[in-house]
């Protein structure tokens, strides 16, 4: 199988030493993606964001968000579960991945309220 990094714009990927997605095969696993030039909005903003941007790795990557198959949303705020939800299903109302929601104590930056992964699949 053949293996691409797909590269995205946040400042983190140099540092870190990952790449926004990769793709192998007709997979595509996009890496934790926080609200990178929403980081004072509001949980909606940032959820809207981050979908906004694992949206275009998906399409660098050959695939779409229609095809996205799991999803993993990390929270910071227990009470913001209803309005990143909310914007999750702007996204995904009509595909509905598997999905998980968990609330976790911090992310890499702290003005960030959630972070979110996926995985999606390139039709034949």
């Amino acid at each position: 199988m053949i293996r691409k990094n797909i590269p995205g714009t946040s400042p983190f990927e140099p540092v870190i030493g990952f790449s926004r997605a990769v793709r192998i095969g007709n997979h595509v696993y996009v890496s934790g993606t926080g609200p990178v030039g929403a980081d004072a909005a509001d949980v909606a903003e940032q959820t809207d964001q981050c979908l906004t941007l694992i949206a275009a790795a998906l399409r660098n990557a050959g695939s779409s968000i229609d095809h996205v198959y799991r999803t993993r949303m990390y929270l910071t705020r227990v009470e913001d579960w209803e309005a990143a939800g909310r914007v999750h299903g702007k996204f995904f109302g009509l595909i509905l991945p598997a999905a998980t929601m968990v609330v976790v104590a911090a992310l890499l930056n702290p003005a960030w309220r959630i972070e979110i992964e996926a995985d999606a699949f390139i039709p034949e």
